[in-house]
C-alpha cells in the first residue's frame, strides 16, 4: 500500500500535535485505495486524535465502511476540517469537537455532544490521542511533563471511556492505541512508553469487565514507527529523517497501513471472537504480544 520507500527529509515542527500540511512528504492518510464492503453500516464512532495521522485514516476508513464519525482533537482545526471533508465525501455524518481529553469535564461534554450529533448512541470508541516528549537524560525529566503525558495518554482514556459507556449499546467495540514502545521500551520516551504499557493493562482488564457486563469487546492496536505529524513535532530534524529505519521493513509505515487493524477490530463480522488482544502493524518487528 505504501509508496514511501525512501527516508523522509529532515524536518521539525515546534508544536504538538503537529500539522499535516507542514510535512514532507504528506502522510498517506485518506484510505484512497480502500475497497469498502459495508462492514460498519449503520454504526456510529467516536475517535480521539481524529484530525490527522492514524486517527484521520481510521475516521475515513470507518466512514467508507458506512459509519457516521465524530472526532475529538486538540487544536489543529485545519487538519480536523480536512478529515471532515473526506468523511462527508463518503456520504456519512461528521461531527468534531476541540478540547483537552485530559480534562474529565471535557470528556463528559464530548461524549454527550457526540451522542446527540450521531443519533443518541456511540457504537465504537477509538481511544487514539496521545502526546510524547523526548528526554535524553531521565534524571532531568520534568515532573510536569510526566503528569501531562499520563493525563493525555491514559487518564484521558479512563475519563472518556467512562463517559461513553452509558451511551454504548450492548455489542459495542472499544479500540485503544498503544505502541510498539509498550513492548520494546524507549530510552528517550520513558514516560510515553510507560503510558503505552498502562494502556495494555487497561485494555486487557477492561475487556474482561465489559464483555461480562454488556458484551462490549475491548482490543488494542500497537503501531510501530508511523509517519504522522507527531513525529516532526516530537523529534529533531536528524531523528525525524531516520524515522522508521529501525523497523524490520526498513521504513516508516503510513496511517493507511494501520487503519485496517482498527476496521477489523470494530467490525463484529470480522472480529466477534477477539477480545483483550493487540494487533501489531509495526513493519515486521516481532514482539512478545
Amino acid at each position: 500500500m505504501s509508496e514511501q520507500q525512501t527516508p523522509q527529509p529532515p524536518q521539525k515542527q515546534e508544536k504538538q500535535p503537529g500539522s499535516t500540511a507542514e510535512m514532507t512528504p504528506r502522510p498517506q492518510d485518506r484510505m484512497e485505495g480502500w475497497k469498502a464492503s459495508g462492514k460498519l453500516a449503520g454504526k456510529t464512532a467516536l475517535i480521539t486524535g481524529g484530525d490527522s495521522g492514524i486517527g484521520r485514516a481510521v475516521a475515513i476508513g470507518f466512514a467508507k465502511e458506512g459509519a457516521d464519525v465524530a472526532i475529538l482533537y486538540k487544536d489543529e482545526h485545519e487538519d480536523a476540517e480536512e478529515t471532515g471533508r473526506h468523511v462527508e465525501a463518503a456520504g456519512r455524518t461528521f461531527f468534531k469537537l476541540a478540547g483537552d481529553i485530559g480534562d474529565v469535564g471535557f470528556c463528559r461534554q464530548a461524549a454527550s455532544q457526540t451522542a446527540q450529533a450521531l443519533g443518541g448512541r456511540i457504537d465504537i470508541l477509538v481511544n487514539n490521542a496521545a502526546e510524547q516528549h523526548v528526554c535524553e537524560d531521565f534524571a532531568q525529566i520534568p515532573e510536569a511533563q510526566v503528569e501531562r503525558t499520563f493525563r493525555t495518554n491514559i487518564l484521558g482514556m479512563f475519563w472518556l471511556t467512562k463517559a461513553v459507556l452509558p451511551l454504548m449499546p450492548e455489542g459495542g467495540a472499544i479500540i485503544n492505541s498503544t505502541s510498539i514502545t509498550a513492548f520494546k521500551g524507549s530510552p528517550m520516551l520513558i514516560d510515553y512508553a510507560s503510558t503505552k504499557g498502562a494502556i495494555l493493562a487497561f485494555t486487557r482488564s477492561l475487556s474482561q469487565a465489559l464483555y461480562e457486563q454488556k458484551k462490549i469487546r475491548v482490543n488494542a492496536v500497537a503501531p510501530g514507527p508511523i509517519w504522522t505529524p507527531l513525529i516532526p513535532a516530537s523529534f529533531d530534524e536528524e531523528k525525524t529523517a531516520k524515522h522508521g529505519e529501525s523497523a524490520a521493513m526498513g521504513r516508516a509505515g503510513q496511517p493507511d497501513e494501520c487503519a485496517p487493524s482498527y476496521i477489523f477490530l470494530a467490525s463484529e463480522a470480522d472480529s466477534s471472537y477477539i477480545n483483550g488482544q493487540t494487533l501489531h502493524p509495526n513493519g515486521g518487528t516481532v514482539v512478545n504480544a
